[in-house]
C-alpha cells in the first residue's frame, strides 16, 4: 500500500485502545494496522488461504483475528461505504449511488 493510499485509509481504521488515552486496555497490539491491512489485501488479491500467508506478513492467525474483529464490528462495511462516498465526491458525483446494475451472470434467475 502506498503512503498516499494509507493516508486515505488510516482514519477509517479503529484507534488502538492504548492510543486513545484510556490506558489499561489490555496488551498493546503487536502488529500495526498497515501491516494487517496489507496482509488482508494480499490474501484477497491472490486468493490464497489464511494459513498460506507468506512469512513477510504477520502470522496468519493474528491477521485473521484482526479481520474477524473488524468484520464483526461492521468496520469492513463502514470503511467500504466511506471510501465509496469519498471516491464519488472526488469525481464530482453525488456521494450515494442512485441505482445499481446486476448482470445475469452475477445473480441467478428463479
Amino acid at each position: 500500500m502506498s503512503d498516499a493510499e494509507w493516508a486515505v485509509v488510516r482514519p477509517l481504521l479503529p484507534v488502538p485502545v492504548l492510543l486513545r488515552g484510556r490506558g489499561g486496555g489490555g496488551q498493546p497490539e503487536a502488529y500495526c494496522h498497515r501491516a494487517m491491512l496489507d496482509a488482508i489485501r494480499y490474501l484477497v488479491d491472490n486468493g490464497t488461504k489464511w494459513r498460506a500467508m507468506p512469512a513477510d506478513f504477520p502470522p496468519w492467525d493474528r491477521v485473521y483475528a484482526f479481520f474477524r474483529r473488524w468484520r464483526n464490528h461492521d468496520l469492513v462495511r463502514e470503511a467500504h461505504d466511506r471510501l465509496r462516498r469519498l471516491v464519488r465526491e472526488r469525481a464530482g458525483r453525488v456521494s450515494e449511488p442512485g441505482a445499481g446494475v446486476i448482470d445475469s451472470q452475477s445473480a441467478k434467475a428463479d
